[in-house]
């Protein structure tokens, strides 16, 4: 039987690569919709953020009362500002995270998405409820409001945790050279926040604080990029 041609060999080997490229081409853009009407949700929630800050009115300002200590008494809005700033912030740096290895959606998928992103805009309520009434130290209500907030965050690391499991859940929606060690590394990071986060409701029942601080310190723990997990999961090893 007679060699093919290599003009043949050659003639196959670029159409196979054509179909290849144009086969990644179209996944990309299959997220690619997804993407940029996510970020434009998360964009627009950060930026209804600034809405909460008001000019104090000239009420505020009479007697002895300045325009300096009228502003500093708003202090808590200022707090609950950054706060949902940053929070909205590494939410969407996880997000755009997920999508270096999310290269395909389906249906399904985009609901889960939409649950995140509903999550998201929500974000700004808890966060004024905390600043409105944390300075109501002889009663229950700053616990109230810390519970809700922490709730919130129960509900947004649930949202992530369905996202990425359905994606990569037998690798159904993941590149098809998906770096699988920084992907056990975001499964990591992602497996025990809905119950930490659960803990810092319960927290918040006793203490207001105590709560806040551990949300503190898990938002610094999500904004930390996963090769940091997988670089500690190693040398543990």
């Amino acid at each position: 039987m007679s060699a093919e041609p290599p003009t043949n060999a050659i003639k196959t080997v670029t159409e196979n690569a054509s179909e290849t490229v144009a086969e990644n081409t179209s996944e990309e853009r299959n997220t690619g919709r997804l993407e940029a009407f996510s970020d434009g949700v998360f964009a627009i929630a950060v930026t209804l953020l600034v809405l909460d800050i008001k000019v104090p009115p000239l009420s505020s300002t009479e007697g002895h009362h300045s325009l300096a200590s009228a502003l500093l008494d708003q202090w808590p809005v200022y707090a609950a500002y950054v706060i949902s700033f940053l929070t909205i912030l590494i939410m969407w740096i996880n997000h755009h995270n997920l999508f270096k290895h999310i290269k395909r959606t389906d249906h399904l998928f985009l609901l889960l998405n939409g649950l995140l992103l509903m999550v998201v805009t929500v974000i700004p309520f808890p966060t004024a409820l905390l600043a409105e009434y944390i300075r109501e130290p002889d009663s229950f209500d700053p616990n109230v409001a810390a519970i809700i907030y922490g709730s919130t965050n129960v509900l947004l690391a649930i949202s992530f945790n369905l996202m990425w499991r359905y994606a990569i859940y037998n690798n159904r929606l993941l590149d098809r050279n998906a770096d699988q060690e920084a992907v056990a590394a975001i499964s990591r990071q992602y497996r025990y926040g809905p119950l930490v986060y659960l803990c810092t409701v319960l927290i918040a029942i006793f203490s207001v604080w105590a709560s806040l601080a551990l949300i503190a310190g898990l938002a610094v723990f999500f904004a930390l990029p996963s090769s940091l997990s997988r670089w500690g999961n190693k040398t543990s090893a």
